[in-house]
């Protein structure tokens, strides 16, 4: 028996992205395939990382870091997971091409949601469908995963690792990263 395809995991990347809400999920996958690999050297990668950006070109994450994507929106592969990261995304937001994507390619309802606590009133007043909580750090309604801000992307990725994969793999992963995950602490 072959063994199963790696995980297509894609992140949208645009100008001005928080480094940290791409970088740190990026981070999460590659390394949890890095980790899965030491215990099965023979197996296929677990997960297959790639970044998107509306044209393809290289965009100007927040703070003037350069990302260069591997893929367009007219052009990537069909993803298992697509990774929404934030930033100042007043520019994206405004973008037909962008909205457009994002209803083809993922599937956004309505739901409980969180986001970085300064932007709560905000996305409730824009999105008035969706029940946004201020305090936790990711929520799962399974199709859609959230998380409140930078850092608590990590914590919602590292639990993505674990209900894709298996919990010993997260755990594992957050000890190779150095990152002090609780696994049972969404909020």
């Amino acid at each position: 028996m072959s063994e199963p395809r790696p995980l297509s995991v894609g992140i949208l990347v645009f100008d001005a992205v928080e480094v940290l809400d791409f970088a740190g999920p990026y981070e999460v996958f590659t390394t949890a395939s890095r980790v899965a690999a030491k215990r099965k050297p023979e197996a296929n990668k677990l997960f297959e990382v790639t970044c998107i950006s509306r044209d393809g070109l290289p965009v100007q994450a927040r703070a003037g870091l350069r990302v260069l994507p591997e893929h367009s929106f007219a052009q990537h592969p069909t993803f298992d997971l697509l990774i929404v990261p934030g930033g100042v995304v007043d520019a994206a937001m405004a973008c037909p091409q962008t909205l457009a994507w994002l209803a083809r390619t993922a599937a956004l309802g309505s739901g409980l949601v969180t986001t970085h606590w300064e932007d709560v009133a905000d996305l409730q007043a824009r999105f008035p469908a969706l029940t946004v909580l201020n305090g936790p750090r990711w929520i799962d309604n399974g199709t859609l995963v959230t998380s409140a801000g930078i850092s608590a992307g990590i914590d919602m990725c590292l639990h993505l690792v674990a209900r894709l994969a298996d919990s010993a793999l997260a755990e594992r992963t957050a000890r190779q990263m150095d990152y002090p995950w609780k696994a049972d602490e969404p909020a």
